[in-house]
């Protein structure tokens, strides 16, 4: 899947978040689950794919994505409970 996109990582259910983008989701998200390199992510062992949206463009994804760090974490959690309930992984999902 490559097109410009934002996405929210998780380590469990309500647990810490990781918001980022990238206009090559599937390849990013096996990034995060090699933990390939020293960062936040491998720290806290986010690699769930909870929630991610599409975009037409990389401004447009970018936009979003400060958007969404800018919000506070009940928000983030409502937007991510509305679309996947059980905060389950979405990265099989996306393989195609």
């Amino acid at each position: 899947m490559k097109q410009p996109c934002v996405y929210i990582l998780s380590n469990r259910y309500h647990g810490t978040l990781y918001i980022g983008v990238t206009s090559n989701l599937v390849q990013r998200v096996w990034q995060h689950k090699l933990k390939s390199a020293d960062s936040f992510t491998k720290k806290y062992s986010i690699d769930r794919l909870v929630y991610y949206e599409l975009c037409n463009d990389m401004y447009q994804a970018i936009t979003r994505e400060k958007q969404l760090k800018a919000g506070n974490r009940a928000r983030k959690i409502a937007l991510i409970d509305a679309g996947n309930p059980a905060w389950v992984d979405l990265y099989s999902g996306i393989l195609g």
